[in-house]
């Protein structure tokens, strides 16, 4: 954490807090820590109410909470209370963020290899080791950090940031103000292939990869190019780390894809629906739009709007949870149905001796 100092009246003016309770000696808050291992000076936050009883025994002079928190604060404690307490928190990290973020001043770093037809916004910077192909466009603000590999006619709008030892492949069209972490890999060979005679063929991958503005992609996460015309990530989505998408493969806007998800390809995903971790949805199929698809889920079939799905093969939210709790029953059951077929053989032997 980089060291911080915020005075009281800083805080209330970042979270914008309902209410204020308690009275602070401190000048300057120094520190973030969860309620358990905060100490005097440190700053926390009630962002599960499982954690709720911490808050009496928190040494943090400053804490976090919703508003319906009832309790009061230790003497030299301050408690701000608002509506979403994790969003507070969000606030004040996105202002040490903006403060202590790198700075990437306009510029080629010398150890750069630029292709002389590539077009390079003089508002952009270009860090060491980066190397970038024929007929690229790095636009204004561009940050590509270190190691990057940029290829031919890849375009990177404005804003964008990308992490060390990033690949942009042939024809990748990346939106504004993205964010790609490092190692992630976009334009990839799709998946495809065509046996014949016992031999696997590799099926030509000549489509490409678009990201709208505003994606967020985490470390390592991979994006194939599509066999023909495009694979699309819609405006707004943030993809989590070691997520892998199949060629062909449309995400709508403002979805959230979380870690370790495969999408196979010329699957169509509509917009604000939510993959959970691990989750794999198999290909040409169609998930709606707002839905969600619980961790570990392997989706087979096509899922309309506002499905709320878990287990494999996912079926409906609420009969995977009874299916679950019946599956701890079934041991009892297994003896309760031993007992009553050795009853019935006794009955069945005195009817028979009758």
């Amino acid at each position: 954490m980089q060291s911080l100092s915020y005075t009281l009246e800083d805080l209330v003016r970042l979270v914008r807090p309902d209410k204020i309770q308690g009275r602070s000696d401190q000048k300057v808050f120094t520190g973030i820590a969860s309620l358990e291992k905060a100490q005097k000076g440190d700053i926390s936050f009630l962002g599960n109410l499982k954690y709720k009883s911490q808050v009496f025994q928190s040494n943090a002079s400053l804490i976090l909470l919703p508003t319906t928190f009832v309790g009061t604060p230790h003497d030299g404690q301050v408690f701000l209370l608002l509506e979403n307490p994790s969003k507070g928190l969000d606030a004040i990290c996105r202002d040490i963020e903006q403060k202590t973020k790198p700075c990437f001043k306009p510029g080629i770093h010398p150890t750069a290899v630029i292709d002389p037809t590539a077009s390079i916004s003089p508002k952009a910077f270009i860090g060491p080791l980066c190397v970038i192909g024929a007929h690229a466009v790095m636009e204004e603000e561009v940050a590509l950090t270190a190691h990057i590999y940029v290829g031919e006619h890849v375009t990177v709008q404005s804003q964008t940031v990308v992490r060390p030892n990033v690949s942009l492949l042939e024809g990748t069209h990346i939106g504004r103000r993205c964010y790609l972490d490092a190692g992630v890999v976009i334009g990839s060979e799709g998946y495809g292939y065509e046996t014949e005679n016992g031999k696997h063929y590799r099926s030509p991958q000549l489509g490409r990869v678009v990201l709208e503005d505003e994606v967020d992609l985490g470390a390592n996460t991979t994006i194939d190019r599509a066999r023909f015309e495009e694979t699309r990530i819609g405006e707004g989505t943030k993809i989590d780390n070691l997520v892998q998408i199949g060629h062909n493969v449309i995400i709508g806007k403002r979805c959230f894809i979380v870690a370790f998800v495969g999408i196979a390809g010329s699957t169509h995903i509509g917009d604000d629906t939510i993959l959970a971790g691990q989750a794999g949805i198999a290909g040409h199929l169609r998930i709606g739009n707002h839905v969600v698809v619980g961790a570990q889920s392997g989706v087979s079939q096509d899922l309309e709007d506002h499905a709320f799905v878990r287990g494999t093969v996912a079926v409906p939210f609420m009969l995977a949870h009874r299916i679950d709790r019946l599956k701890c029953k079934l041991p009892e059951l297994f003896k309760r149905v031993d007992r009553l077929e050795k009853v019935f053989s006794y009955l069945s032997a005195d009817v028979r001796k009758s």
